[in-house]
């Protein structure tokens, strides 16, 4: 990746970008392989960015049979059955992103993220997960880490007019300005299961509860065998039992977790589309920030409400 240059068409066409963040900084992203699970609004606005941006190849899983509730935050599907019907989300959104960049790779993977091995993942430098399982998202993770090659993790999730990402870029060294010199730093990443095993009681007081809200509805839907989104207010009670628990062995009160927020992120199985551009906007950030090596990364995770339109990053980690 380091040695090839870029061809004089690409120079011509990422121009701007490459006046922003140098002719290196382009280099590696046009060599750079993304994978993305999961084609919700906020992952669309991700791929809309990164194909723009000029990544050189993104492939897409997702084997769902686009429906009017899968795209309606979703602008690379038009609302036409016609067209649209009995085709793949991964599919149709592939046909639609190869209009925006045409010097950019889309292709489509069939088949459930959990099914494939570790080395189904050695030819890509950082994976984006959305959609899937709490055990799926632990799985991928993990394979991941386990390669001879660093690759980057994220997952993202948004529920109502709430937004979370995950960043696990395992050891991660990049370059920052300081003055007038450019030093480097290093950062090590805890994975996703190490994160969120942290007991409460030693994080800071100040944690975002949509952080703990998002690790009950999490655990919920995992006990009760649902894919992500598929629970509704009438969850709550059971939803506020499980709260009680895990507070409980936590050693925190339950005021940790407000009962209107849990009731938000249950209620609202639909994304906002002006969330899934801000989400999806950081999370294009940070990719890019990733494959360059410049640029602070988010540790290691970003949590955004709409309701007081906070984005917030917590270094969840020992």
């Amino acid at each position: 990746m380091d040695t090839e240059e870029l061809t004089e068409q690409e120079t011509a066409l990422y121009d701007r970008q490459i006046r922003v963040w140098g002719v290196d900084a382009q280099r590696r992203l046009s060599k750079a392989n993304v994978l993305v699970s999961g084609l919700k609004g906020t992952v669309i606005e991700f791929c809309k960015n990164i194909v723009l941006a000029g990544i050189g190849s993104l492939t897409l899983i997702d084997d769902r049979l686009a429906t009017e509730d899968l795209i309606s935050a979703n602008f690379l599907i038009p609302p036409d059955e016609s067209v649209y019907g009995g085709k793949s989300l991964a599919e149709l959104c592939g046909d639609s992103l190869k209009d925006f960049n045409p010097m950019v790779r889309v292709s489509v993977e069939k088949g459930e993220l959990s099914s494939f091995g570790a080395e189904f993942y050695e030819k890509f430098d950082a994976v984006v997960v959305s959609c899937c399982s709490l055990t799926t998202k632990k799985s991928v993770n993990e394979k991941l880490r386990k390669l001879s090659k660093r690759v980057a993790f994220y997952t993202v999730d948004c529920r109502d007019s709430c937004g979370e990402i995950f960043v696990d870029l395992q050891s991660y060294t990049y370059s920052k300005k300081k003055l007038d010199e450019t030093v480097e730093c290093q950062m090590q990443y805890p994975s996703f299961e190490e994160a969120t095993v942290i007991p409460w009681q030693a994080l800071p007081r100040k944690v975002s509860k949509l952080y703990f809200a998002m690790r009950v509805v999490e655990r919920f839907e995992m006990i009760e065998g649902r894919n992500p989104g598929e629970t509704s207010v009438a969850d709550l009670p059971s939803v506020l039992k499980l709260r009680k628990e895990i507070c409980e062995a936590q050693s925190v009160n339950e005021s940790f977790i407000p009962e209107a927020l849990l009731g938000r992120l249950l209620a609202g199985t639909r994304e906002f589309p002006p969330v899934c551009a801000i989400v999806g906007g950081i999370l294009g950030q940070e990719v890019i920030k990733a494959i360059s090596g410049k640029g602070d990364p988010i540790k290691n995770f970003f949590l955004f409400d709409a309701v007081n339109g906070k984005g917030i990053i917590e270094d969840i980690s020992k």
